[in-house]
């Protein structure tokens, strides 16, 4: 989506295969590249996250994020 096209970023309930407008707008955000996703082409998001991903990639990025987040060897520190 061209910058200049750009309008508000919408505020987005994602359901299994479906998501709910909560605020309207023309675009949300990839939760991993940052770059906008027009409305209509939003195809992958995580339920259980409520975030939005501009393609596959992105979105097995993020789950495997994730997945080592919540592993027994996952530490903070």
């Amino acid at each position: 989506m061209p910058a200049d096209k750009l309008g508000a970023v919408a505020e987005i309930s994602y359901l299994d295969g479906d998501f709910d407008i909560v605020r309207p707008g023309t675009h949300v955000v990839c939760a991993v590249t940052g770059k906008p996703i027009a409305l209509d082409m939003l195809r992958y998001w995580s339920v259980s996250r409520q975030e939005a991903y501009i393609d596959a990639d992105a979105s097995l990025q993020a789950h495997r994020a994730a997945q080592a987040e919540t592993s027994p060897d996952h530490t903070e520190g």
